[in-house]
């Protein structure tokens, strides 16, 4: 599932190829990745503009330029194509959105994820539940702290629970305990201050790097993307079951954690 860097990754580019764009067509190939009726949502689009991309946990918000939203969640196997009518992905479609400039967002593998149109207002509640962002301002090492202070059980579990922070899933849960040297098993009751101070700084380090690389979802964007899917060859421990760790040379490690698939390294992530 596309987490944080793969929906930033998202955001960045589309902002430079769809912005103030007026929509042309919409094509509707599955009607339940909609929210309304698909005459009532190609009519609400035609000839509106986007003009802002937000991204909030692992959603985007389109803002049209009529204060409505487009929220997208692409859930498990959804992803994004911008290409021309002429170099459409090999892939079944469930939404194409066209634009003047002859580019076509295409929206693939919408089998749980959706497109929905929603008012200003109704976008903000369906965010409302989620959890702060790490990104943001107003988050600092000492309020990052004190989201994690007060809370029990394992580390992967908090950091995969969208109410306490927004847009970590299984990878980067992972990828920075690993980068933080402990376990994604470790209890958070039990982590000292410092173990928070490098769990901190850990979680900034591999999000930013992560959506440097363009996140770790191999499809690319447009057909000359170079970018999208660069963190694949640079994660340390998700997906590397058998692999000898690059820090210590241990063999990396494949477990459950509530029914989650768990990677990490025994010789160089401690439990608490």
């Amino acid at each position: 599932m596309p987490e944080l860097p793969e929906m930033d990754n998202y955001r960045i580019q589309l902002s430079k190829y769809v912005l103030d764009l007026p929509i042309t067509n919409i094509v509707i190939n599955r009607e339940k990745s909609v929210n309304v009726e698909p005459d009532a949502f190609i009519n609400a689009l035609l000839n509106r503009q986007i003009i802002f991309i937000e991204r909030r946990g692992k959603h985007l918000l389109f803002h049209l330029d009529n204060g409505r939203r487009l929220v997208l969640h692409l859930m498990l196997g959804g992803l994004l194509y911008l290409g021309s009518l002429e170099d459409r992905p090999d892939r079944n479609t469930q939404i194409e959105i066209s634009f003047a400039n002859g580019m076509v967002l295409y929206f693939i593998g919408l089998r749980l994820g959706y497109l929905h149109l929603r008012t200003a207002k109704e976008a903000e509640e369906l965010m409302s539940d989620l959890g702060p962002e790490l990104f943001d301002r107003k988050m600092n090492e000492e309020k990052f702290k004190a989201i994690f202070r007060k809370r029990r059980g394992s580390l992967k579990t908090a950091l995969i629970n969208q109410e306490i922070v927004a847009g970590i899933g299984n990878c980067y849960a992972d990828e920075i305990a690993f980068a933080a040297g402990l376990r994604p098993s470790a209890k958070l009751q039990n982590l000292t201050e410092d173990d928070l101070s490098g769990l901190y700084q850990a979680t900034r380090d591999v999000l930013i790097h992560a959506t440097e690389a363009g996140g770790y979802m191999e499809h690319p964007l447009t057909k000359d993307d170079p970018l999208t899917g660069g963190f694949n060859e640079l994660c340390q421990v998700y997906d590397r079951e058998g692999e000898k760790c690059n820090r210590c040379g241990d063999d990396i490690v494949k477990t459950e954690i509530a029914g989650k698939k768990v990677f990490y390294s025994p010789g160089c992530q401690h439990e608490r």
